[in-house]
């Protein structure tokens, strides 16, 4: 069963301001995590319950998965020098 990818406003921001080609690619491995919630490759953070990331090229997607409630929410999408700070 397919889980459910939401992207909170925030992150839709961090999205659009990135090149039209790593958007892409980028959304392309975001659909793919309904599917496959944790891809080869995939790291779970330390010092966080449920908390994973996946590289795409320099750019890090973070995000929460909620096994019993089949859903993924992202937490952020930057650069991988930013991606770690709040």
């Amino acid at each position: 069963m397919p889980y459910t990818v939401i992207i909170p406003k925030p992150v839709q921001k961090q999205l659009k301001q990135l090149s039209p080609e790593i958007y892409q690619r980028i959304i392309t491995k975001i659909s793919q995590l309904a599917d496959e919630p944790r891809p080869a490759g995939v790291k779970k953070l330390k010092g966080f319950n449920n908390e994973y990331r996946i590289r795409i090229g320099n750019y890090r997607v973070r995000y929460e998965i909620n096994d019993s409630e089949l859903i993924i929410i992202l937490v952020s999408c930057r650069h991988r020098r930013d991606v770690y700070r709040d």
